[in-house]
């Protein structure tokens, strides 16, 4: 039969009206090319890769204790896959290539599903070549509700991120494998943003209370930020409720790969600023969201905010007795190493950076045969990263939250991305309560690309 427009419309008359709950076929989430206009109208529009050709991709919301299913199909010309950073998971849905999983080839289908055991605020985003990938902006943001939501006007989702744009043709510049960035910062782009948009804004009222979940989905940039005509508080970090809300009294540093939930009252009046400042390389506050404020809500501020309900298994007991594994920095540029092992051989500096490696975790390159510490489900570990570099590392790890861990032995928050500065150093604790193998990374995606990534081992 030729297809007419008649045999298409007594086609779709022929079909089932609905499909019986148990029939549904698992959402999709397609990897796949895209044209997007990044920088302002004048300027060439850019070829991105997206999720359903989205920049940042579609937004997952969830509920807490639901069970999440995508089918990701891969419609780019490179093998892909998608890590859910840093959602409590099974590790089979990792999604880290090479680790967990096999990478998915062009044209090819995985299919993610599990559940959802925490509440917060979480993003999922390529973890095959991710260096290159997330910056082409495959990632989106993944919200998990919960049961009992904050006494709040709206909820907004803040993905920061930048881009490293070339203004005459639109394009991504540069080569991803520059050797300069990767050695150094890591790749920083000229053009910053919210949610793919260099100007982003909100309209509000004055004494509006806003929940704002700030994701920092940039390759390397680490974002430091100020609140003008609002007052807020913390009320979760990495996903995990503190346990009391912390006023907003400084600037707010949000690291690659971390998260922020603020709860902020707008403050200004209308026709006053507000906005969301970023401070910027030329030692000057710009807006990087415009709060556009309409009129009063109400005639007074609100009381300060309860705090979000925990989430389970929050606790990381037994710190004192765990044995300590300490992990260095190595490497980069102005420091350099004298050697590392990489591949399963020992190379001297020189050897490694003709490879394309300047960075190392306690000696190894890469990820390595050998995970760096092997647990016994439920034991409780105690890792101290030290940083013998000049430049500072976001250090992630996967499948499990951990706590920092004071000089006196009180713990901080719990996490899952640590900034660490240059020569200093931080302890951190947790439970390896989730049997797998576990990626364990820089999250300044160049660094992690080029040796700064390793693996633990839970069984």
């Amino acid at each position: 039969m030729p297809f007419t427009r008649r045999a298409f419309c007594t086609g779709l008359a022929a079909l089932p009206l609905s499909r019986p709950a148990w029939a549904q076929e698992t959402p999709l989430l397609t990897a796949r090319p895209a044209t997007v206009q990044l920088a302002p109208e004048g300027y060439p529009a850019t070829e991105v890769w997206g999720y359903d050709g989205l920049l940042p991709g579609p937004q997952i919301r969830v509920p807490q204790g639901s069970r999440l299913s995508r089918r990701l199909v891969n419609g780019l010309q490179v093998p892909t896959s998608v890590h859910w950073h840093d959602i409590r998971i099974d590790n089979a849905m990792d999604g880290v290539a090479g680790l967990t999983q096999d990478p998915v080839p062009p044209g090819g289908r995985f299919d993610y599903a599990f559940e959802l055991p925490d509440a917060g605020t979480y993003w999922y985003h390529a973890h095959t070549n991710s260096m290159e990938q997330v910056a082409r902006g495959l990632s989106g943001a993944l919200i998990v509700e919960e049961s009992t939501p904050p006494d709040i006007d709206r909820d907004e989702v803040l993905m920061l991120n930048d881009w490293l744009l070339e203004p005459e043709t639109g394009r991504f510049a540069g080569d991803f494998g520059n050797p300069m960035m990767r050695s150094h910062a890591g790749r920083l782009g000229n053009l910053l943003g919210i949610n793919g948009r260099y100007d982003f804004s909100l309209e509000a009222r004055q004494n509006e209370r806003l929940r704002l979940r700030l994701i920092n989905a940039a390759n390397a940039r680490i974002f430091m930020l100020r609140l003008e005509g609002m007052v807020g508080w913390t009320v979760a970090l990495d996903g995990m409720p503190l346990a009391q809300p912390e006023p907003v009294s400084t600037e707010i540093i949000v690291a690659p790969a971390q998260r922020v939930d603020l709860i902020v009252d707008v403050t200004a009046e209308a026709g006053t600023p507000a906005a969301l400042l970023s401070y910027a390389d030329d030692d000057s506050w710009q807006a990087l969201a415009e709060v556009t404020v309409t009129g009063p809500k109400s005639s007074a501020p609100r009381a300060v905010p309860a705090p979000l309900p925990p989430n389970p298994r929050m606790d990381v007991p037994g710190v004192a007795e765990a044995e300590l594994r300490e992990m260095r920095m190595e490497g980069g540029a102005m420091r350099g190493m004298a050697s590392g092992r990489f591949e399963g051989q020992d190379m001297d500096f020189q050897k490694l950076v003709q490879r394309g490696q300047f960075w190392a975790l306690s000696g190894q390159v890469g990820r390595g045969e050998a995970p760096f510490a092997r647990y016994a489900q439920g034991e409780t570990a105690r890792i101290r990263w030290v940083n013998d570099t000049v430049f500072p590392h976001a250090m992630h790890l996967h499948g499990m939250h951990f706590r920092t861990v004071a000089a006196d032995g009180s713990q901080g928050p719990m996490r899952d991305t640590l900034l660490i500065k240059p020569q200093e150093s931080a302890e951190v604790a947790f439970v390896a309560d989730n049997p797998g193998k576990w990626l364990l990374h820089c999250h300044m995606l160049g660094h992690a690309a080029s040796g700064m990534t390793t693996w633990i081992e839970v069984a």
